[in-house]
């Protein structure tokens, strides 16, 4: 199953993260199949591509909590 989820970047205290789909059976760092965007937690940046990810649902993947909520708010 394909799931869009976050994948950590940068050090401990100051990360930021990447939205990707990935295959829900690997690891949270593990290889991308494709990027569809960037989150910055401190100072609230995020670029997210909504075509690609309304693209890869209609496929069927699936969307976790975090990322749901992040593009909820990126539409309103």
């Amino acid at each position: 199953m394909l799931k869009i989820r976050l994948k950590k970047l940068g050090r401990k205290r100051k990360a930021c993260y990447r939205i990707i789909a990935i295959d829900s059976r690997s690891k949270r760092d593990g290889k991308a199949i494709e990027e569809l965007g960037f989150y910055n937690p401190q100072n609230k940046y995020k670029q997210i591509n909504t075509l690609k990810i309304e693209q890869r649902i209609k496929q069927g993947a699936q969307l976790t909590k975090t990322v749901q909520s992040l593009v909820d708010k990126n539409s309103n």
